[in-house]
């Protein structure tokens, strides 16, 4: 094999000739042949016994070609590449110029390369200082979790439904006098106050009795997910059974008792501040991280390939696809739920797509200009632990050569972001 690299007129393009042997070509159309065989039904031949020169004759000499290309090139090309230390960032645009049984197979392809990364200032940038503090009154709003998630429910008969009650209603939906699909429901518990129905109608329950029946009226949103209701007028017809209200436990050391592992109040407060305190310490440093990574990202000038940014978009449509996945659905039907098309939904994430592409390249020319590397240890302790979370051996990891790969790749990056912030002058 042979290849013969030019530049084309575009930055960051390359232009690649490529030249297989014929013979390897010959031998890949012989095991594309092999491996196919089995579905020609050719007359006068059992089915998958006929030989190739008849398979030829009857189909077109050129039936393998396709598939023998695609038997023979892309460990080639991948080869080659590696080889002649090109980093390629978009799929090749593949032109073949020249196939067919014992001849050379050649082809061209067109693919855009890394950028040349010019760093801006990564030493001694200026940050803010982010810090939090726990006040009072974040403890006394956790407090109030804890209260809530030890409430328990008590029936309410001498009073109509105020804001904040749990009620039980029956309820039916009509839009221009008939029910519509999914407006009907019984013994339905709905909290008043927690706006988890269409605006409007939780207030209209508001002062009702036990055992009241009534009609409220109700627009749905003109953005509604559904076409047939959007903008409508409706009426439901409302009966309500019963009436609740969350009785809160007294916040005292039988509290804590009850509620956590702790034998007095004042225990359990130190326990919510310390846990605040690290919580704030966590998001400090994530903000401040943050904050110093855009900075350096900010000062790079690159130019980027097109490639790259289309790479990266088609991978948050990955990430989103498998995100979905869990939940039962698929991402054309997602993009059916926000109304856009994928054409839409890339031109939107265009902007985030390029920033993440621009802040890899940023963080890989530092890594590169000051030598960041991960230790031996490092790269163990990191291989350890992600054993016991995906249950399985070390050796088991380190004999894969991507997943180290990835690890040392991760250690780079965390390396690298410890190194701008404390080379950054915080005031």
């Amino acid at each position: 094999m042979s290849i013969k690299v030019e530049k084309t007129e575009k930055n960051n393009e390359l232009k690649l000739e490529f030249k297989i042997e014929a013979e390897k070509f010959d031998n890949a159309i012989k095991s594309v042949y092999s491996k196919s065989a089995k579905y020609f039904n050719i007359p006068g031949f059992r089915k998958g016994k006929a030989p190739m020169q008849i398979v030829e004759k009857y189909y077109g000499k050129e039936i393998f070609y396709e598939d023998a290309f695609n038997e023979v090139v892309p460990e080639e090309y991948e080869r080659e590449l590696k080889e002649n230390n090109i980093e390629a960032v978009s799929k090749p645009d593949i032109e073949v110029t020249q196939i067919g049984k014992g001849q050379d197979l050649i082809f061209t392809a067109v693919v855009q390369t890394k950028p040349e990364v010019k760093l801006g200032k990564y030493k001694g940038i200026q940050l803010d200082k982010v810090e939090y503090n726990v006040s009072d009154e974040d403890i006394n709003h956790e407090l109030g979790h804890m209260q809530d998630r030890n409430s328990r429910l008590v029936a309410v008969e001498d009073r109509p439904v105020e804001n904040g009650d749990i009620t039980v209603i029956d309820f039916e939906g009509f839009v221009d006098g008939k029910a519509f699909e999914g407006g009907k429901a019984e013994n339905h518990e709905l909290t008043i106050g927690s706006n988890t129905f269409i605006p409007g109608f939780e207030e209209q329950i508001i002062g009702m009795k036990t055992g009241e029946e009534k009609d409220i009226n109700v627009k749905f949103p003109e953005e509604y997910f559904s076409e047939e209701l959007k903008g409508k007028d409706a009426v439901f017809k409302i009966k309500l059974h019963e009436i609740k209200k969350k009785e809160l436990p007294e916040l005292n050391d039988d509290f804590a008792k009850d509620a956590s592992e702790f034998d007095t109040l004042d225990e359990l407060k130190n326990s919510i501040k310390e846990k605040l305190e690290e919580e704030n310490k966590n998001r400090a440093k994530y903000e401040t991280e943050e904050a110093a990574i855009k900075a350096v990202t900010d000062a790079v000038t690159v130019e980027i390939p097109s490639g790259m940014i289309e790479t990266e978009l088609d991978n948050m449509v990955k990430d989103i696809e498998t995100r979905l996945m869990y939940q039962g659905m698929k991402f054309d039907q997602y993009l059916k739920m926000i109304n856009k098309t994928m054409d839409e939904f890339k031109k939107e994430n265009e902007e985030q797509a390029t920033t993440s592409v621009k802040t890899r390249l940023a963080l890989e020319a530092i890594i590169k200009e000051e030598n960041i590397v991960p230790t031996e240890d490092e790269v163990n302790s990191k291989i350890k632990e992600m054993a016991t979370t995906y249950g399985k051996t070390e050796d088991e990891l380190k004999n894969n050569e991507q997943f180290v790969k990835y690890v040392e790749d991760s250690i780079k990056n965390e390396k690298v972001v410890e190194f701008i912030v404390s080379n950054a002058k915080i005031k």
